[in-house]
């Protein structure tokens, strides 16, 4: 295996395009000048039938808790459905439309990203968790959607408390409610051969893939701002996503690329240049061999399928 990704694409040097064709939304609160946070629990109580645009929130993260009802989720360009009670897990930059049925009941909890990063933290598992967006079903028990219910509500009242000591409750009740959805999502078993280290390491690398992924760094570089060996590097990487180091460069480049495939109207050499390529050629092949198929191919076909609704029965 190389060290840089440019034995796999090449790229236009001094490349500044940016792309910005999936909206990036911030949350809206009540009154923000009165009143900081990190942390907002909202109840939707609107009636009939609700719908968001594909879109993403760079600056926090979203549990959203879907008491009873049901829907669908495009997630990346696909249909996800989902029924309540389970809870929808939406990390940071995660592209996302909600079309959910008439009266769907639900709780959405925002964790601004900077807290969110500090709670990550303490337990590796909840890094694990966040790594993806994910569906985590609550049905398999009457008690399980009460539970999760109760907790939120909880976790509102203390949100919204002035009481000594409000901080440390809020803290404490979001952990417990990450702690649930992550033994709700059998990820307590699932990275027991994954160090601590080996997670966080993982974690502050997908970060800087994010800030360069269309700049061809070679991998030494990205060693080097982490301070650590291409030897740590590759072996942690191995133990915490299975993947390589280049593997996962690609597979931030072609998430890229899918979601401005499906979602923009800018042509395949325009996202070519602002992912970073010399030109369309190279980005067309770089896409084929990864995904199977050529970008005008895998756009069509993503535009072609109609939404998958959630079954009425």
């Amino acid at each position: 295996m190389t060290n840089s990704a440019s034995a796999k694409y090449q790229t236009r040097s001094g490349s500044k395009a940016k792309l910005t064709t999936v909206p990036k939304v911030r949350l809206y609160v009540e009154r923000p000048e009165e009143r900081d946070w990190f942390v907002h629990v909202g109840h939707v109580t609107e009636r009939g039938r609700w719908r968001t645009e594909p879109h993403a929130h760079p600056a926090y993260g979203q549990v959203i808790f879907v008491r009873n009802g049901r829907g669908v989720m495009n997630l990346e360009g696909s249909s996800v459905p989902f029924e309540g009670p389970c809870a929808l897990l939406l990390p940071t930059e995660c592209v996302h439309g909600l079309d959910y049925e008439v009266d769907a009941d639900r709780w959405v909890v925002t964790i601004e990203v900077a807290y969110l990063a500090q709670v990550n933290a303490r337990l590796h598992e909840f890094i694990a968790l966040w790594a993806a967006p994910r569906v985590i079903p609550l049905a398999h028990s009457a008690e399980a959607g009460m539970e999760f219910c109760s907790l939120i509500h909880s976790l509102k009242e203390e949100v919204e408390s002035d009481a000594t000591g409000h901080v440390v409750g809020t803290e404490a009740l979001l952990t417990m409610l990450l702690l649930k959805l992550v033994r709700e999502a059998r990820l307590d078993a699932a990275h027991e051969s994954s160090t601590r280290n080996d997670i966080r390491l993982v974690e502050r690398f997908r970060k800087l893939i994010d800030e360069h992924f269309r700049e061809n760094l070679p991998l030494q570089d990205y060693a080097s701002m982490m301070a650590v060996s291409l030897v740590q590097l590759r072996a942690a990487c191995a133990s915490a996503t299975e993947q390589s180091p280049t593997k996962m460069i690609h597979a931030r480049i072609i998430t890229e690329a899918k979601r401005n495939l499906i979602f923009g109207d800018m042509s395949v050499e325009q996202i070519a240049f602002g992912l970073g390529f010399a030109d369309a050629a190279y980005f067309t092949r770089f896409f084929r061999r990864e995904v199977g198929q050529a970008p005008s191919q895998f756009r069509a076909a993503a535009r072609q399928q109609p939404h998958r609704k959630a079954s009425s029965q």
